[in-house]
């Protein structure tokens, strides 16, 4: 219906003929919230965070990270599984929520397995994340994830979270019939799925809606680079030692050119793409999982800024 303006003649209320608005005579309405608002809050609130086992990383997490904020910790072929075993023991033993990854090419054996998982419950944690891991040659009977997942089933285990890995571009070593076929085949072992880190909204919303085709129906953590300098990124690489350097570094090529920009890299419009697909019913995209490389006071200050401006936009 095409709206009646009203104005006043000698005293009497007349009614103007219909026809457009004039200029400026529209009322405001206030601003509303955009529509994807509560997927990125929700997500975001929700966040996971992951760190490397080097020097510092416990006072770090203990200093900026929230307790209601899950931590997983990265293994390295070079320094073993030890040092994230231990970092895991005493962030849970700070109060955290954390998460040891296990690679199954650094586990000799069932007994040493048995023996993780022993070490793990006595210290309270209580979930993992299970990877291949990207050693040369096996140390024992585990060559891939499945193996290990195996073994922890065949031994009994008390993790309330199993955690596996997806990839949306695909893994270097690996065809991409074999790694979604490894997907469906470890699934029914785990209770989620977290991504590698994809710089593509696109491509990783179309992983996603494959794998639920596929019959996989875990929730997937998208996998998103926290707010990182070059100078972190330099610092954590000569850390690793140059071998594990170079593969972490190869393995990280379309990170480069991001990161070492004059002032780091935010994954503001990442967040952005993503958002419309968080909670979709074609797949099963539920939530953040940033690698902070250990950059925890930076990321989660980016974090605290996002849900501040996302609680202004609800209020105004």
């Amino acid at each position: 219906m095409t709206p009646r303006f009203h104005q006043v003649v000698d005293g009497r209320r007349v009614t103007a003929p219909p026809g457009p608005r004039p200029p400026g005579s529209a009322a405001r309405r206030p601003p509303r919230r955009r529509p994807w608002a509560a997927a990125i809050e929700a997500a975001l609130r929700g966040a996971s965070y992951e760190v490397l086992p080097l020097r510092h990383a416990e006072e770090t997490v203990v200093g900026h990270v929230p307790h209601d904020v899950p931590v997983t910790i990265t293994t390295t072929e070079a320094k073993g599984l030890t040092p994230t075993i231990e970092l895991a023991a005493r962030l849970s033993g700070h109060g955290f929520d954390a998460t040891p990854h296990l690679a199954a090419r650094l586990v000799r054996d069932q007994s040493q397995l048995s023996d993780i998982v022993a070490r793990l419950r006595d210290a309270g944690v209580d979930s993992v994340f299970v990877i291949g891991g990207d050693a040369a040659e096996p140390a024992g009977v585990f060559p891939d994830a499945l193996s290990l997942l195996d073994g922890l089933e065949a031994g009994g285990h008390h993790f309330r979270r199993v955690g596996i890995g997806g990839h949306p571009e695909g893994h270097g070593s690996i065809s991409g019939e074999l790694i979604e076929r490894a997907l469906e085949r470890k699934a029914p072992y785990a209770t989620q799925v977290i991504t590698q880190m994809c710089f593509s909204a696109a491509t990783t919303t179309a992983w996603a809606r494959q794998v639920k085709l596929r019959g996989v129906e875990l929730p997937i953590r998208i996998g998103l680079p926290g707010a990182v300098t070059r100078q972190k990124l330099v610092r954590i690489s000569a850390g690793l030692g140059l071998g594990q350097s170079a593969r972490f570094l190869s393995k990280q090529h379309s990170v480069l050119r991001r990161f070492f920009l004059p002032h780091g890299y935010r994954p503001d419009r990442l967040v952005e793409q993503l958002a419309p697909a968080l909670g979709a019913r074609d797949n099963g995209l539920q939530g953040f999982h940033l690698f902070t490389f250990n950059e925890v006071a930076r990321t989660e200050a980016w974090r605290q800024a996002w849900l501040a401006r996302l609680t202004d936009d609800d209020s105004s």
